[in-house]
């Protein structure tokens, strides 16, 4: 290559990302040599961002799918000049407490959009923000109006979640989303034809994308021409196919698996910077050149796009001031005043209501209160209860409403709304079986490890489900769930926890949340004057307790969701015989767990060690709570097909079990 500014950008970016890889002992190589012209070119001479201002709210997004490329994105967010990426940043390159780890975190890093490793997951995560772009462009009048660009490889293209939201994607027309893939035809075990030999290109014609293809990656101008293109074809989101070399100057390594993901070697990398015609012998060199060529051009270019934005928000403002307002709240992330004053309320009742139909009417006043709520069901509207058409139903074309279909596509649609969190100014919501959870736990984990407030409704959540049987009766999946890092279950017991469960949701900024509901009716049960305490947003509090004079109960119940109607029974039973008892509503572990002692002992005071617990799922975990001496009613096998009432009744619960185990530890 030639000693231009732009060749010479292009190298460092090479270079700069091979000796990292090389001084950590670990990491890929050869992805950002081979992609390094590609990224020089998004961000150089279409990315409207602004390194002063990472979270400047209309810059373009940009998404690294393949997160295992991670230092060419560090590279260009050193080079284009974000103050946190510092030399010594990509120095210490995977190492302990720097801002570079192995792969893009977005809670950790400034610049970064998504965490990304997973491959497939920021493909998802780019639809989603592109869709929240769209909703924002429409509802507002245009004064938000960006792109959302994206790298991808070989091996986000094979994962499934990538078909989902390609799929969806080209569907809604999301006309201002281009993505650049790697088409390097190499993965970890070698050449993708082992395994991939699909036509990748007619792939995404099908779903409605415009496909471009750039025959070398090293044509710098060609790929400024198909992004422009790309740009300019906003009826559909476009997929750049450039045929890169994974490693690209590396002499013996170049074009193989061997510069997939294992550092080059210190030889090979001296002989690649030979054939590069690096003029530096030294590691991790910016020539000044580079650095005037592009930071000083990002910073200054960034500048004046985010001062013409924000020229055009108090142009807006002058015109439409309630909307300006409205839209100010939204990207600063706050709630209405009294946003929460209209949710329904239940009165008491012993047939009562699913929690799913209890959810369907807070949902239903939640997209009125709160213009941000956007999401959608699987497939499953109907049984979620999550439809409410006269809020406006996102099609081709039509972004402003509140209510999406999915599809049958549970991966693509959290990751989607996992997206939509990330992009700002909505709060995306999914809804599916709690079962289905299963095909999402790579999203929902990511959600968890970003703080990414994203929201889940999981309805027909145990062998309450009835005669679709054993295949779709959730058992362990609450557990599984529960042991997620800042992952909150919120399984509510009735129509009015249900209520302040999506409360905790909504209010909660620093993490996901899955409401569980039942499909079963269940009681509206009546606190009233049953000597409780506390509140569901604690996480657990005392719905009923029978001892007096500040004595502690002889024993505790412990139940969640529709159990919570078995305790009751229980319970007024065992204290019409004189025992004193305490039934604990625990919807949500986490968030108990989350409280101060002092409020943790008043509910479960150590000293009462005869304690049950009583839910339609796994038995395993239940330790936590019930101790060594207690008995966890619930289940160690899986459901069974047959009316919901007889499998309660046949696997055991029952009020009845929780009454004798209660008496078995009183005595």
């Amino acid at each position: 290559m030639s000693d231009s500014i732009v060749d010479l950008s292009i190298n460092t970016i090479r270079t700069l990302s091979m000796e990292a890889v090389q001084k950590a002992n670990s990491g890929h190589p050869g992805a950002p040599m081979g992609l390094a012209p590609a990224a020089y070119v998004i961000w150089q001479r279409h990315l409207r961002h602004n390194p002063k201002n990472p979270d400047w709210f209309d810059r373009d997004r940009f998404v690294l799918s393949n997160g295992h490329a991670s230092m060419l994105l560090y590279s260009m967010l050193h080079l284009t000049g974000y103050e946190a990426m510092t030399l010594e940043e990509i120095i210490n390159f995977r190492q302990w407490g720097s801002l570079t780890p192995g792969h893009p975190e977005a809670e950790l890093t400034p610049g970064v959009e998504t965490t990304t490793g997973p491959l497939g997951q920021g493909f998802a995560n780019a639809v989603g923000m592109a869709l929240a772009e769209a909703h924002f462009n429409e509802k507002f009048g245009g004064v938000v109006d960006h792109f959302t660009y994206g790298i991808c490889s070989d091996g986000d293209l094979m994962e499934g979640i990538s078909h989902e939201a390609a799929s969806l994607a080209g569907h809604l027309g999301l006309g201002k989303l281009v993505f650049v893939y790697d088409d390097n035809e190499i993965t970890i075990d070698g050449r993708t034809d082992i395994s991939f030999s699909e036509d990748v290109q007619k792939r995404f014609e099908s779903y409605g994308w415009q496909v471009l293809s750039v025959e070398d990656g090293n044509d710098v101008e060609g790929i400024d021409a198909a992004i422009k293109a790309g740009k300019e074809q906003t009826a559909k989101p476009t997929l750049i196919s450039v045929q890169t070399i994974i490693g690209y100057g590396s002499p013996n390594k170049a074009d193989t698996s061997g510069a997939h993901g294992a550092p080059l070697g210190g030889e090979e990398i001296e002989k690649t910077k030979e054939k590069l015609n690096w003029p530096h012998s030294e590691s991790f060199v910016v020539p000044k050149k580079v650095r005037e060529h592009m930071t000083e051009n990002a910073r200054s270019r960034g500048e004046e796009l985010e001062a013409d934005w924000k020229q055009r928000l108090a142009d807006f403002a002058d015109t439409d001031s309630d909307a300006a307002a409205e839209l100010e709240r939204r990207i600063e992330g706050r709630l209405p005043s009294g946003w929460d004053l209209q949710l329904p309320g239940f009165e008491p009742s012993e047939k009562g209501m699913a929690t799913r139909k209890a959810g369907g009417a807070v949902i239903e006043k939640l997209y009125e209160e709160l213009p941000e709520l956007i999401g959608g069901s699987a497939d499953l509207a109907g049984s979620n209860k999550t439809l409410h058409p006269k809020y406006g139903v996102i099609a081709r074309g039509e972004y402003a409403g509140q209510n999406i279909h999915f599809g049958i596509r549970e991966h693509a649609m959290a990751a989607m709304v996992n997206g939509m969190c990330l992009h700002g100014g909505v709060r995306g919501f999914g809804a599916t079986f709690l079962v289905f959870s299963d095909y999402m736990r790579p999203s929902l984990r990511l959600a968890a490890l970003m703080g990414q407030p994203s929201l889940m409704v999981f309805t027909h959540d145990s062998i309450g489900l009835g005669e679709d049987g054993p295949t779709h009766q959730p058992v362990e999946h609450l557990m599984s769930l529960r042991a997620m890092p800042n992952y909150h279950v919120l399984r509510p017991a009735d129509a009015n926890e249900v209520r302040e469960c999506w409360k905790m949701a909504i209010e909660r900024d620093e993490g996901p949340s899955g409401l569980v509901l039942t499909r079963q009716s269940v009681p509206v049960l009546n606190r009233r004057g049953m000597g409780g305490f506390g509140e569901p947003r604690q996480g657990a509090y005392v719905m009923a307790d029978s001892s007096t004079g500040g004595e502690l109960p002889e024993a505790i119940i412990i139940a969640t969701g529709s159990e919570v109607s078995l305790a009751v029974e229980a319970w007024d039973r065992l204290t019409a015989d004189g025992l004193s008892v305490r039934l604990v509503s625990m919807p949500c572990w986490s968030a108990f767990e989350g409280q101060e002692q002092s409020y943790r002992d008043s509910v479960l005071p150590p000293e009462v060690t005869a304690r049950v617990s009583v839910e339609a799922g796994a038995k395993f975990g239940w330790q936590r709570w019930v101790g060594d001496r207690g008995i966890a009613v619930g289940l160690e096998r899986f459901g069974a097909s047959a009316p919901y009432e007889e499998i309660y009744e046949n696997l055991g619960i029952t009020s009845e079990a929780v009454e004798e185990a209660v008496r078995t530890l009183v005595e």
